[in-house]
Parts: C-alpha cells; sequence; structure tokens
C-alpha cells in the first residue's frame, strides 16, 4: 500500500507548491471551460471552425458512464499510488485543450441509455433509448462512420464491450433495438468498415449464433483478418481489414486481465487495440476516424464494483495516452474525449476525525486483486459464510466480519431487504459492505442526468463551448473533417 500522496511526491520530485497548483483535478473541472483557452465561447458553435476539412483524422474516445467521480477517483488513485496525474487531466493542467459540459439527453428521456448516447454522436439526431440511428417512425440516419467511409477514409471501432455492443453501433449501424446485436454483427459485414476490435465472439460464432451462420467466415471471405487472441492482433501486418474479438461476451475487467494469467496472455488491452487500430488506419492517405470505448467502466458502475470502476477508466486513460502520443506533433488530428453519460455517481466520502481516515480508506483500491464482479462469479445462493469471507478476502487482500458475510448471505439467498429496494441486489449489498473499508460510495446502480465532461483538441476543437448539446459534435467532426457532402447520402 503507498504512503500518503504527499511522500509519493516527495519521491518525484513534486514539491509541495507545485502539487498545490496541479493536484486538485476537481478543482479544475469546478470551472469547466475556464482553463483551457480562458476566453472560450459559453457554447458550442460549429461556425466557429477555422478551417473545415483540416481535420484529416478524427479520434473519438468515450468513457462510457463515467460520472465525475469516477474521473476524479481514478486521477487520485494514479496520484497517490504513482506519483503522477492521468492523462485526461493533464490536458487541462498544461491547458491543452478545450474543456466544457454536454447535456446528452435522449428523444425520450432525460436519462440516456448508450445506445441513444452514442447515435446522437453518430448521426446528429436525439434518438429514442435503445434505438440506434432512427427516427421513431422508422427513418435510418446516415452514420459517421457511412461517411467517413464513403469519403474514402479509414474506419475503426476499439471497445472493451462486445462489438455489437451499443457504443460502437451507434457510430456505425442503424437498428430498430440495440440488443438485436447478431444483426447488427451482420449489418458490420455488409458495411465494411475497416478495423472492429473488441469483445463479443458470440455473435459472430456459427456455434453461438441462433442461426448458426458462420460471419467469422464471412469475414474473412470478404477479406478480412480475423483475430481470436492477443498474438493474433500483435501478428498481425496492419494492412488489409481487420475483425478481432477477443472473447466470448465483453472482455475481462482489467483488474481480473491484470491478475489472470490467461487473460494477460490472449486478451490484449484497450490501449493495445487503439494503438493497433491507429497504425492500420494511418495508412490511409485521406484519413480517417476511430472511436475508442472504454465500456467496462459503465458496467462497473451498474454493479457498484469500486475497484473494477477505477482500474478499466485508469485502462481508458491509458488508450487517451495512445491517442496523444499518435497526434503529438501533427496539425490534422482532433481528438474528442467524453463521457455518454454518468453511472450511479460514485465517490470517495470523508470518514474519521476530520476526514483523516479517507486517504488510507481509499489506499485499499491499490493492493485488490479481483473485482466485485469476481466475488460474486465465485458464490451463489449455497455458498456458506466462511465461503464468502475466503473469497471476498481473497479479491480484496483483507477479510470483511462474519455479520458482513451473512449479510451478503441473505442477499444471494434474496431474503435481505434494503429500504431502498434496488439496494437489496446482491453487488449493491458487496459493495456497501465494501464502502466500510475503502469509504467510496455509490447513490445507485443506474445511469444519472448529469452533464457531462467534453474535452477536445486539434483541428475543430475551437468550435466547442463550455456548454454542448450532445448532436453538436456531428457536426463539429463532419465539418472539421470536411465530409458534409457525404453526410447527405
Amino acid at each position: 500500500m503507498s504512503t500518503a500522496s504527499a511522500d509519493v511526491h516527495g519521491r518525484t520530485g513534486i514539491d509541495r507548491r507545485s502539487f498545490l497548483k496541479t493536484g486538485a483535478l476537481g478543482a479544475l473541472f469546478l470551472g469547466s471551460g475556464t482553463l483551457a483557452g480562458g476566453g472560450q465561447a459559453a457554447t458550442t458553435d460549429v461556425d466557429r471552425i477555422t478551417h473545415v476539412g483540416d481535420a484529416r483524422n478524427v479520434i473519438f474516445l468515450v468513457s462510457d458512464g463515467m460520472s465525475f467521480g469516477t474521473l476524479c477517483m481514478a486521477d487520485q488513485l494514479l496520484s497517490r499510488r504513482d506519483g503522477r496525474h492521468c492523462n485526461w487531466g493533464q490536458l487541462y493542467q498544461q491547458e491543452r485543450a478545450r474543456q466544457g459540459l454536454m447535456d446528452m439527453a435522449s428523444l425520450n428521456s432525460m436519462v440516456t441509455g448508450s445506445a441513444a448516447a452514442a447515435s446522437s454522436w453518430g448521426s446528429g439526431h436525439r434518438v429514442n433509448n435503445t434505438v440506434l440511428n432512427m427516427s421513431p417512425d422508422g427513418e435510418a440516419y446516415r452514420t459517421i462512420c457511412e461517411i467517413f467511409r464513403d469519403a474514402g477514409k479509414g474506419t475503426g471501432l476499439v471497445t472493451t464491450a462486445r462489438m455489437t455492443h451499443a457504443t460502437p453501433a451507434g457510430f456505425s449501424i442503424n437498428m430498430p433495438e440495440r440488443w438485436m446485436e447478431d444483426t447488427i454483427a451482420e449489418q458490420y459485414l455488409e458495411r465494411e468498415y475497416d478495423v472492429l476490435l473488441g469483445g463479443g465472439a458470440r455473435h459472430f460464432d456459427p456455434d453461438s449464433r441462433d442461426d448458426g451462420v458462420d460471419l467469422f467466415g464471412g469475414f474473412r471471405a470478404q477479406g478480412y483478418t480475423v483475430a481470436r487472441t492477443r498474438a493474433d492482433l500483435m501478428d498481425w501486418n496492419a494492412r488489409g481489414r481487420m475483425l478481432g474479438t477477443f472473447y466470448d461476451s465483453h472482455v475481462p475487467y482489467t483488474l481480473d486481465h491484470i491478475n489472470t494469467p490467461e487473460y494477460t496472455r490472449d486478451v490484449p488491452t484497450l490501449a493495445e487495440m487503439t494503438d493497433r487500430a491507429l497504425e492500420r488506419l494511418s495508412k490511409n492517405d485521406n484519413g480517417f476516424i476511430l472511436q475508442v470505448e472504454g465500456g467496462r467502466v459503465d458496467h462497473a458502475a451498474h454493479s457498484n464494483d469500486s475497484a473494477g470502476l477505477v482500474y478499466d477508466q485508469i485502462a481508458f486513460d491509458d488508450a487517451i495516452g495512445r491517442a496523444l502520443a499518435f497526434a503529438e506533433g501533427r496539425d490534422d488530428t482532433l481528438i474528442i474525449i467524453a463521457s455518454d453519460h454518468g453511472n450511479a455517481n460514485p465517490g470517495v466520502n470523508g470518514i474519521g476525525a476530520g476526514y483523516e481516515d479517507s486517504n488510507a480508506m481509499f489506499d485499499t483500491l491499490q493492493d485488490m486483486k479481483y473485482t466485485n464482479n469476481w466475488i460474486l462469479a465465485q458464490l451463489d445462493e449455497q455458498s456458506t459464510y466462511r465461503q464468502i469471507q475466503e473469497t471476498v478476502e481473497e479479491a480484496w487482500q483483507f477479510p470483511i466480519t462474519r455479520r458482513q458475510a451473512h449479510i451478503l448471505q441473505e442477499a444471494l439467498q434474496g431474503t435481505f431487504r434494503a429500504v431502498y429496494e434496488e439496494r437489496s441486489q446482491p453487488s449493491a449489498v458487496l459493495s456497501a459492505i465494501q464502502a466500510n473499508y475503502t469509504a467510496v460510495n455509490w447513490i445507485g446502480s443506474m445511469h444519472t442526468t448529469d452533464y457531462v465532461e467534453l474535452t477536445a483538441l486539434g483541428p475543430g476543437s475551437e468550435a466547442i463551448g463550455q456548454f454542448t448539446r450532445n448532436t453538436q459534435l456531428f457536426d463539429v467532426m463532419v465539418e472539421a473533417a470536411g465530409v458534409r457532402d457525404y453526410a447527405r447520402g
């Protein structure tokens, strides 16, 4: 376990004055938009783009379900453990990016789902929750990946969720229902995008699909390299098209990945997938669009999994680092970094006299080996309290009490009832037990209405104001890349 942050920063040569200036990441976000580019306008306006077409490349990075507290906790863990700040936060500290808040409402609800959120960027239209780029009366909107493809640019989608999941599909697919994932996989084959990397092998595998169709074979017949393991991806010559599905469903959580040898061997990280996608897409002389999603941030938030959440946010931040490294020294790449909605609103609570216990409690996340999802996968309604204690201690690296184990046992058996009934499920009960040791707590387990963080740099970012409607980002990308004519079909 690390020492206090002052000790960490002392060892790395960061003095107290410098740390006080740059260490409080939360303070940078509270005045959203005021740090980067002092005179930044109040609202986003595509008419402020200086030169249409200067953005030869667009990289759009999405931390799915990232509440503001998630970003802060990832930065705080890195600061306390490694003496550094996250790549996202450093953009603000170095005054390199435009920053603002974004309204992510869907057409039918102030609380958005991931499909509607991604569709607002992918087509410039608000759609109903669970719909992908289609109007209520069935009109299919032209997607941004189709637009870039038809303009002769490269197209890539990278995710830690299933490739057929909401966010990548929101940039590229038309579907009346996001859960039609077998059909989404078929539409990927029809649309011939260049790079598809993530999980979700079951929707391409004839042994898993209800109709028995071999989509892997279909992609190979169209000239795609089909990758199933990390070695397949790393051995690829980055030429031609690539379909990579590295797990049957979503790829494993980062914390489980780090501590499970077969995952480390066989499943690439989000940063590695991003690197390989950029290597391939940058070969297109006309440029490209690449969407990168940290999809499991959202899943960890739904299950109130503190360590799962923070480590997947850090893995997403590593992918930001790869995108920034690619754009370094270039003047032709627009980078957009955002969340699509908040989820469960986690945060570190003040504990102890003068809140002095919060630091050490939060530091327990540094030593955890497995996620809460891993714990619950080992348990069921038959688990004894001793089995529960042993499993939790293996994952968290510290014991829980017999009473706490009994409460989780009741939740597993379906007999526990919380006052707020949604908090009766095993994942919520486990997270509440965990909060006694980590100081991290949650308001629920669902998406929230929060305005989300939006960051942009590169050509076209001058359009970004301190407040943005989600659909405006479609116009920013289309105008900055000079592909408006192809958006008309």
